[in-house]
């Protein structure tokens, strides 16, 4: 029975696509790529909607106009990124439910590193002011010095953390 290998795309050429999506992106909407938003946004929407009283109360929750879709534009971007890359899963054999861990990891140290791991980011990304994508890779594509100090920051401390945890991974 032959293994099927698994299909990537070139990384120089997807990194060519991606600098042409973000400039198509600003170009469109006036605005960079960026994920956080999109989260942040939908869940005001869903308070706004069910908790319309705490959220009126709630200077967060409150200030965001929600009303129109135009608004929305993160959230529309970011259901167009999974919607693309459930698409390129697909079209390359890779869609498949399965938990990556390193050899002297369990599944669940992994599901529990994961979870904190993203909240930890969630937080990060609302304190910064933007995600990874956001702030740093549409930063930097403006040349923005807070760009280009969270992109050091974001893989100095990747670096740091896998460094600390590389146990579990290697």
């Amino acid at each position: 029975m032959s293994e099927r290998k698994n299909i990537y795309a070139n990384p120089y050429l997807a990194g060519f696509a991606l600098g042409l999506t973000l400039l198509f992106t600003i170009w469109v909407s006036g605005h960079g790529l960026g994920a956080s938003g999109a989260i942040k946004n939908f869940t005001i929407t869903l308070t706004q909607k069910f908790a319309p009283s705490f959220a009126e109360q709630s200077y967060f929750f409150g200030s965001f106009d929600t009303s129109t879709l135009w608004n929305q534009w993160i959230v529309i971007m970011f259901l167009g990124v999974m919607i693309g890359g459930f698409l390129s899963g697909a079209v390359a054999g890779r869609l498949k439910l399965q938990v990556d861990k390193g050899p002297r990891a369990t599944i669940a140290a992994r599901l529990i590193f994961a979870v904190i791991g993203g909240a930890l980011f969630g937080i990060g990304a609302q304190l910064g002011k933007g995600c990874t994508s956001g702030a740093a890779l549409s930063g930097m594509a403006v040349l923005s010095t807070s760009g280009i100090l969270t992109m050091m920051a974001i893989f100095g401390t990747g670096f740091a953390i896998a460094f600390l945890f590389r146990k579990l991974w290697v």
